[in-house]
C-alpha cells in the first residue's frame, strides 16, 4: 500500500531562513533515497537538500526564490512507486555538488556581495566612462548554458552575456558567486588604468589593486578555475588578514616522552579500532591551554572581548577541493582515544564531501597541522573570528643537549597566530611556552 510522505527542512545551524536557488525534481519524477530535492543557499554555504526515502513526487512545495525555515514544507513523496508511472526517473548516479562549500569554516566564509552593492564610483566607471581596455558586459543570451532561473534575472539586471561566464558548479552551472566574479573581474579592469599611470593612486577600498596581466604574452598557459571553496575560503582569508593585526610566535617542543607513550597505548588504540596520532594529544594539550588561558577561546565584539565558556577546535583538513576547517565539539571534555575517533571520523567526511553546516560553525580556537607534509615553520592565518590559531609542522629528531651530552630527542615546531587587538606579546609568549610544557609532560594535563 503506498503511504504520503512530507518532506519538511530539517535543522539546517543558525539559519533564520535561507534561498531556494533550485529544484532539481518535479512532480512524477521516482527518485531514490539521497536524491537531491533542491539547492539551498545561505550566506555561507550552499548545499543539496537530499530525499531521505525513495518513492515518487507527487508534490513540490517550493519554488526558485522562496525563502524558508527549518520545518517548511519541501515535498510530499508516495513511497510507493510501482503504482505510479514515473515521467523521468532521477538516480544519485548523477554527481553532485559538495553538501557544503564554505571553508572555515565556522563563520569563516562569506560569498562575495551581488555586483548590485557596488559603491557608486565602481558603478560610475563600469556604466559610464570604461577605459579603452575595459570591455563593456555584452548583453543578450543564448541559452544554452546551465543556470537557475534567478541567476538568469540577475544576469538580465546586469547586462551580462552567461555565455562569457564561467560556472563552477554542477556541470559546469553558473550560480550567482560566478556571476559576482565575473561582473568584478570586469570592473577590475576600470582601475588597472589608473593604478598603472600612478602606482600611488589607491582603489575603492584604500589599497592599491594590482594589474591584470596577459601571462600569455610570454608563452603558453593553461587557465584553471579555483573551486568554490577556494574562492569562498579565499575571500576569508583575506578579509582575515587584511582586519586582524597578526603576530606569529614559534616555540619547539621534545615530544620525545610524548611519543613513547603514544607507543605504549597501541594496543589500547587498536582494542578501540582507532589510529592514535600526535594530532589527538595536541588537541588534548591546547584544550587545557585555552582552560589556563581564557583570553585566547574568546572573540572580539567592538570594545568587548566575547570569552566561552565551551571548548570547540577547528582542525583543517586537506581536501580536493580546498581547505576545509570542521570542527571538534567539547575537546575538553574527551580523552585522546575519543579524540583521535572523532578526527578520522571527521575528516573522512570532509574528503568525502558529507560535512553538514554545522559541522563547519562554532569554533573557538584552531589547530592546522602541516605534520604530515614537512615545513619547519609558517604562519597561520587567525581564523576570525577567533582570536588565535596554531600551527603545527612536521617533527623531527635533533640533538639537545641534556647538560653532560647531546642526545637524540624528537622535537615538534609550534607557529602560534593571535590577533594582537585581544592578545599582547607576552601572553601569547606565555600560552605557546605553557603549551610546550604540557606536550613534553602530559601529565601536567590533568593538572
Amino acid at each position: 500500500m503506498s503511504t504520503s510522505e512530507q518532506i519538511l527542512l530539517p535543522d539546517i545551524g543558525d539559519f533564520d531562513a535561507v534561498d531556494v536557488i533550485e529544484v532539481l525534481v518535479e512532480s512524477g519524477d521516482v527518485i531514490e533515497k539521497e536524491t537531491p530535492l533542491i539547492t539551498l543557499e545561505s550566506d555561507k554555504a550552499t548545499m543539496d537538500l537530499p530525499a531521505p526515502f525513495a518513492g515518487t513526487v507527487t508534490e513540490i512545495a517550493v519554488n526558485v526564490g522562496d525563502k524558508i525555515a527549518q520545518g517548511s514544507l519541501i515535498a510530499v513523496i508516495q513511497t510507493d512507486s510501482s503504482k505510479t508511472a514515473p515521467d523521468r526517473l532521477i538516480t544519485t548516479e548523477t554527481p553532485q555538488e559538495s553538501t557544503v562549500d564554505a571553508p572555515t569554516v565556522q563563520d569563516h566564509t562569506e560569498p562575495a556581495k551581488p555586483p548590485s552593492h557596488r559603491p557608486p564610483t565602481a558603478r560610475r566607471a563600469a556604466d559610464h566612462q570604461p577605459p579603452p581596455s575595459l570591455p563593456p558586459l555584452p548583453t543578450g543570451q543564448t541559452g544554452a548554458v546551465l543556470a537557475s532561473p534567478a541567476v538568469r534575472r540577475l544576469a538580465r539586471e546586469l547586462g551580462v552575456n552567461l555565455d562569457q561566464v564561467e560556472g563552477s558548479g554542477r556541470k559546469n552551472r553558473i550560480l550567482k558567486e560566478d556571476l559576482s566574479q565575473f561582473v568584478k573581474s570586469v570592473l577590475s579592469l576600470a582601475h588597472t588604468g589608473p593604478i598603472e599611470s600612478d602606482a600611488g593612486h589607491p582603489s575603492q577600498s584604500g589599497i592599491p589593486a594590482l594589474p591584470t596581466v596577459d601571462f600569455s604574452r610570454w608563452g603558453e598557459i593553461d587557465r584553471q578555475p579555483l573551486s568554490r571553496i577556494q574562492k569562498l575560503s579565499g575571500a576569508h582569508l583575506n578579509r582575515a588578514w587584511l582586519n586582524v593585526p597578526h603576530v606569529t610566535q614559534h616555540e619547539e617542543a621534545d615530544v620525545t616522552e610524548l611519543e613513547k607513550f603514544r607507543a605504549s597505548l597501541t594496543k589500547e588504540a587498536d582494542d578501540a579500532g582507532v589510529r592514535l596520532t600526535l594530532l589527538a594529544f595536541i588537541l588534548k594539550a591546547t584544550a587545557a591551554a585555552l582552560t589556563h588561558f581564557p583570553r585566547f577561546n574568546a572573540s572580539l565584539d567592538g570594545d568587548h572581548l566575547i570569552l566561552k565558556r565551551y571548548c570547540h577546535i577547528g582542525v583543517a583538513v586537506d581536501t580536493h577541493q580546498g581547505l576545509l576547517v570542521p570542527v571538534i565539539r567539547d575537546v575538553d571534555t574527551q580523552g585522546v582515544l575519543q579524540l583521535a575517533e572523532a578526527l578520522a571520523d571527521i575528516s573522512q567526511r570532509a574528503r568525502d564531501e558529507q560535512l553538514k553546516p554545522d559541522d563547519l560553525q562554532g569554533g573557538c580556537f584552531t589547530i592546522s597541522s602541516l605534520g604530515g607534509i614537512g615545513g619547519t615553520a609558517f604562519t597561520p592565518i587567525v581564523n576570525a573570528p577567533e582570536v588565535a590559531i596554531l600551527g603545527v609542522a612536521r617533527k623531527r629528531v635533533v640533538p639537545l643537549w641534556d647538560g653532560e651530552t647531546f642526545q637524540p630527542r624528537s622535537v615538534l615546531p609550534l607557529s602560534l597566530s593571535y590577533d594582537h587587538r585581544a592578545i599582547d606579546g607576552a601572553e601569547g609568549v606565555r600560552f605557546v611556552v605553557h603549551l610546550k610544557s604540557l606536550l613534553e609532560d602530559i601529565g601536567r594535563v590533568l593538572l
